[in-house]
């Protein structure tokens, strides 16, 4: 792609790039931010905004992914393979990286729930387990050995220390002797090359057997190794050479280790800074409220509701510009300070973020085509060393860009033909726009000059548009409005900052006819234009309505006419069901009177009468629901929130009345109901239960506590910044920190705290021993902030 570094620097590409890298997690991440130039591969650009996509959607789903404090550790790797031995701080770096792919696996296989581009650089990572703890074991900080990295260097330890009691047991006992006090210049025992030594006054030195290490500056003390202790301190002397060999021999034997993975180390940094410059573009998307955009083949830009990046949110107005489709080039007026040269500025940032896979600050959906070049001519670059004048300084640009022309152009021009004579500059203004349009590029130019608005009024292919200026606050609205050309307001301007009024009749005299009853035009296209918006905000606003009102009317008569078949298809099953069963039931009836008849002589009559008034009743009572010709009211969706005990309120589908429960259940799920003065009995399934306030109140709190739960699982992060807070402060904000990791089902956070004193660091541990949410807690190890950071388990 054609781009120049003065175009990057004229179009803020660059401060785009630091708020870029100012949002990456790792030194890696934040060197590609800075390197990330725009493409012209459309492919290329289409991966680059998959991947930035997919990106923030992990982020708000799952939070920020932690990695760690992982530095570059290709070096450390070279030297492994070299042979050489790597420091303590390699070898740290190097488990870094291992437990950050390790973390890095877990939160992309933690609660899947969709597949991203991403998920391959995430599977690329191959953690070493074995060498990460092997590394953390041996090593516990930049400049501390663990005794348990080997058995040797744990034997060596023990009687180094052995050693050391033994030395300084034989020496208090020399200095706590009635007999030596005299000699004594001070009652201490100290160290002097390595061994230890008491001070003897010099006038002493004769009567204390030993070796003499030093002596003070005034030449008062002498610091002796008595000879009591000059085997001892052989001993241990001899012992330290042999930990110094151990240790060395322990880093060898990791670094070794490391040489073996030395390809899968390489590659794991690699994958981690990839993904951490991709979530770094993505964490821009979120501070910025930026979308995805459309990347079209199509030779044209539509953004919608556009807002400048580096213009103070609360400030800045959105834009709607569309170019290249119905017109490829558009001619901005307006007064100064009207905000045209931000919309030039936002069209080719936009352009050059969107190609380097970045999201724009715009409403969705927002159009961007591919450029081949972006090519600008924006502000004075006036020069005395070179004596260029305003008017040399732009035409040397627009030398360079009408050299440089594609039918794959951007071409922006702030104030196209200024610095010289208006007719000639008005004239080179037109023909270097009919040159760019020639070429087939996309062109966008401010001017102030009336014969480039009547050019665009004129040429098809050529749309005016204007920045929108209120006279009576005389202050700009930096609305863009296409299609109408937009007035200087010079002589509103200056009566509004009291010109006096006969300089300003005097001026309008020397304007030229045609050029008064240009502007006239354009004042009357601009109130027409106005009172137009106006008509058709109302009229979309009256549309919206309509609209909703109409989706909701059909979605009610929709809904009438499925209940409709419903019941009407329920009517014809009932109408069967009550004729099928009325047949039955006359049928059985017949059948008893036959019976009965047969009887009838019989000295049993009336027995069989009553027998027969039995099964009859049994018979009907069997078949009610069959010869009830009212359908009960059921809700099928519905299900009771707890179980329904006596006294409860309820309320009967069927009727739509409440009553009272009279007793439980019984096992065949039939209640008592007291509606009134009258006693039902019902089925479960035609009950509503009517909540108390309590329960009502207790489901919203269960409502809230789990939305505030998924608030805080989707931006909680696994570390909290407490340095410059004083030990109360910080607990205030680690008390609520801690309330919302358990929330988030976080069990391990890192308290960042500093190092400094180590005042804040012992507040906050006193704290967090006597807190029963914590189950442990541990200064952080080398890779993770050493003792500037506090690592809390929680329970």
């Amino acid at each position: 792609m054609h781009i120049s570094q003065r175009t990057l620097h004229t179009l803020e590409y660059d401060k785009i790039i630091e708020k870029l890298a100012d949002c990456a997690l790792t030194d890696g991440a934040r060197e590609l931010a800075l390197r990330l130039l725009p493409t012209d591969d459309l492919e290329h650009v289409l991966a680059r905004q998959r991947r930035t996509s997919d990106a923030k959607r992990l982020l708000n789903l799952k939070g920020t992914p932690s990695f760690g404090m992982v530095k570059d550790i290709g070096d450390a790797c070279a030297r492994a393979d070299k042979g050489a031995v790597l420091s303590t701080r390699e070898l740290l770096d190097v488990a870094s990286v291992l437990r950050t792919s390790r973390m890095l696996l877990d939160y992309i296989h933690a609660n899947r729930l969709f597949e991203t581009v991403l998920d391959e650089v995430f599977e690329r990572l191959q953690p070493e387990r074995t060498l990460e703890e092997k590394i953390q074991r041996a090593i516990l900080s930049e400049d501390m050995i663990a005794d348990e990295a080997s058995p040797a260097l744990a034997d060596i330890r023990r009687k180094m220390r052995l050693a050391n009691n033994k030395i300084k047991e034989t020496l208090q006992h020399f200095i706590s002797g009635s007999n030596n006090n005299r000699y004594l210049q001070e009652n201490i025992i100290t160290m002097r090359n390595g061994r230890y030594v008491i001070p003897i006054k010099t006038e002493y030195k004769n009567e204390v057997k030993g070796l003499i290490h030093d002596t003070s500056s005034s030449g008062a003390t002498m610091f002796i190794e008595p000879m009591a202790v000059v085997d001892a301190n052989n001993e241990l002397r001899t012992l330290e050479s042999k930990e110094a060999h151990e240790i060395e021999r322990i880093l060898a034997e990791l670094s070794a280790a490391v040489s073996a993975c030395s390809g899968i180390l390489s590659l794991n940094y690699r994958n981690i800074t990839e993904l951490a410059f991709v979530f770094a573009c993505a964490e821009l998307s979120n501070r910025m409220n930026a979308v995805c955009p459309t990347i079209t083949e199509e030779r044209q830009m539509n953004l919608r509701g556009a807002r400048h990046p580096l213009i103070d949110k609360t400030k800045v107005v959105p834009i709607h510009v569309a170019i290249g489709e119905a017109y490829d080039t558009i001619v901005i007026t307006g007064p100064n300070t009207g905000g045209k040269t931000v919309t030039l500025k936002t069209l080719g940032l936009f352009a050059l973020m969107a190609q380097a896979g970045l999201h724009i600050p715009a409403e969705d959906p927002s159009t961007v085509c591919i450029f081949e070049a972006v090519l600008v001519d924006l502000g004075d670059e006036q020069s005395i060393e070179q004596s260029l004048s305003t008017f040399s300084s732009h035409m040397v640009n627009i030398v360079d860009i009408v050299g440089s022309l594609t039918d794959h152009s951007l071409v922006l021009f702030d104030e196209l033909g200024v610095g010289t004579d208006p007719v000639e500059g008005a004239a080179l203004a037109v023909a270097v726009i009919e040159a760019v349009r020639e070429a087939g590029a996309i062109c966008a130019a401010t001017t102030h000059y009336a014969e480039l608005k009547a050019y665009a009024l004129q040429t098809p292919g050529v749309c005016n548009a204007s920045c929108e200026f209120d006279v009576n606050t005389l202050r700009p609205t930096y609305k863009l409005i296409i299609g109408a050309p937009g007035k200087s307001n010079a002589f509103a301007i200056s009566a509004k900052l009291g010109l006096p009024r006969a300089i300003l009749d005097r001026a309008e005299q020397y304007v030229s006819s045609e050029n008064r009853q240009f502007e006239d035009v354009i004042a009357q296209l601009e109130a027409s234009r106005v009172e137009m918006e106006r008509n058709r905000e109302e009229t979309a606003a009256m549309r919206a309505e309509y609209e909703r009102f109409k989706v909701e009317a059909e979605k009610n008569i929709r809904r009438r006419e499925k209940e409709s078949e419903k019941e009407l298809e329920k009517a014809r099953e009932k109408a069967v069901a009550l004729v099928e069963s009325a047949k039955a039931s006359s049928n059985y009836i017949l059948a008893q009177m036959d019976a009965v008849r047969k009887q009838r002589d019989s000295e049993r009559l009336g027995d069989a009468l009553d027998e027969a008034r039995r099964n009859l009743r049994a018979h009907l009572r069997e078949n009610e629901d069959k010869f009830n010709p009212v359908e009960e009211k059921i809700d099928e969706n519905y299900v009771l929130p707890r179980a329904l005990v006596k006294g409860d309120e309820v309320m009967l589908i069927n009727i739509g009345q409440k009553g009272t429960l009279l007793d439980a259940p019984d096992r065949d799920g039939n209640v008592r109901v007291q509606v009134g003065a009258v006693t039902t009995r019902t089925k479960l399934q035609n009950l509503k239960l009517i909540e108390t306030a309590e329960e009502s109140e207790a489901k919203f709190r269960k409502q809230s506590e789990s939305n505030y739960r998924t608030s805080i699982s989707r931006s909680f992060r696994d570390e909290i910044d407490l340095r410059g807070q004083t030990g109360e402060d910080a607990w205030f904000m680690v008390d609520k920190y801690l309330d919302e990791a358990n929330v988030a089902g976080i069990k391990s956070v890192r308290l960042i705290h500093g190092k400094g004193t180590g005042a804040l660091r012992q507040a906050l541990q006193r704290f967090l021993r006597g807190d029963p949410r914590v189950g442990a807690f541990r200064l952080g190890r080398y890779g993770e902030g050493d003792s500037g950071v506090t690592i809390v388990e929680l329970k």
